[in-house]
Order: structure tokens, then sequence, then C-alpha cells
């Protein structure tokens, strides 16, 4: 699978060039590699599932799960989205209200009324976002996402081949993880879970001081 193929490379890639936080980092507990925090991540300016143009501020206002796909996607996207719309049901069960966000690739067709139809089919808070090019390739350069168009196939039913990690972003932070795609809803929510109550005893202490 294309997609897979890119998601290996892409991990090797962030693990070369990623640095780690300081050891003294509240959340380095819930960290599960060698690859997570650092440079990931940044502004950005898309348009949302209803139409309105948002930055990362305005998506991440809870622990949010990010993915990078496509609607036209026939395999993994829907797979991983399912799984993400999992996570936030186990982390519901346990207390912990958080969102999803679908990033497009492919802003020529997923427009707003196409990512929001994708989203609504998973999880009531899995937002979908599109914008033009330019505004995606600023957010998929951020998250070092690795995105490509195929021509070798029909150009009206062309795929994408593209990296297959979700992101976890914390409110006021951004990026803080990321996920393979054969991580299951369980073993994100008890990383999301660690995070939250990591953030919480920081607030805690700041608020003591």
């Amino acid at each position: 699978m294309a997609a897979a193929a890119v998601g290996a490379a892409v991990l090797g890639t962030l693990a070369a060039t990623t640095l780690l936080r300081a050891p003294d980092d509240a959340m380095s507990a819930c960290r599960g590699g060698q690859v997570a925090g650092g440079d990931i991540g940044g502004p950005f300016t898309l348009v949302d599932e209803n139409g309105a143009t948002v930055s990362e501020a305005d998506v991440f206002v809870a622990p949010t799960i990010v993915y990078f796909g496509y609607t036209f996607c026939p395999d993994v996207c829907p797979m991983d989205s399912q799984r993400n719309a999992f996570a936030l049901e186990v982390l519901e069960d346990r207390g912990i209200i958080a969102n999803a966000a679908f990033i497009t690739i492919d802003p020529a067709r997923d427009t707003v009324d196409v990512v929001r139809e994708f989203t609504d089919n998973f999880h009531p808070r899995m937002i979908g976002l599109t914008g033009t090019q330019d505004q995606i390739d600023v957010a998929v350069r951020a998250w070092r996402v690795l995105a490509q168009k195929d021509d070798s196939g029909d150009p009206d039913f062309y795929l994408m081949n593209h990296s297959t990690l979700s992101y976890l972003a914390m409110p006021d932070i951004g990026f803080v993880e990321y996920f393979n795609n054969d991580a299951t809803p369980e073993e994100m929510a008890d990383t999301v879970a660690c995070f939250v109550e990591a953030a919480s005893r920081f607030d805690a202490a700041g608020a003591s001081d």
C-alpha cells in the first residue's frame, strides 16, 4: 500500500530531524518514542466544514487528534478516521472530551461540503478542514506530512500518496505526540489521557506559584 510505505518513510525522516523537549518537560512521561515533541506543527489558516476561516487556535480548543488525508481515499483514510473516532468515544467513557480534525491534502476535490459529509460519518466532534492549495501546503509543511498526487491513472479519479500518522495537539501547546496507524483506540486514549493529566498537573503547579 503506497500510503503505508510513505508512513514508514516519514517516520524515518522525523526520527532523524525532530528534537526532544527538555527532560524536565512535564509531559515527557507520556511520550512513546524519540520522535515526539520538537518542531512539528505550527500556525495555519484553513476553512472549516461550515465555511469559516479558522486558525490552529480555533481548532485546538481541546485535545485534538489530527489526521491528514483525503475523502476519495479508498481504504486507509476512512479506516484511520474511524479508529480516531473510536478513540474519542473511549476517552468520553473515561470522562475526557477530545476532538478530531481531518485536514484534506486534496482541496481540489475536497470542498467544504465534501469534508463535512465525510467527517459527519465518523463523529460529531470530528471537524473537516480544507482551503486553497496554498493554505493546505502551509499546513502540510508545518506538520511534516508527505502528500503527493499520483498522476499515473485516470486524471479524474487520481489517488494521493500520503503519510498515515495521526497527531495529538493540545490547546495552547500544539503538537505533542504522534500515533502510527496500527495504534488501537484504547492505546490512543491512554496516551491522550496521560497528556491531559500532565497538563492539568502543570497548570495546577503554575497556579500555586
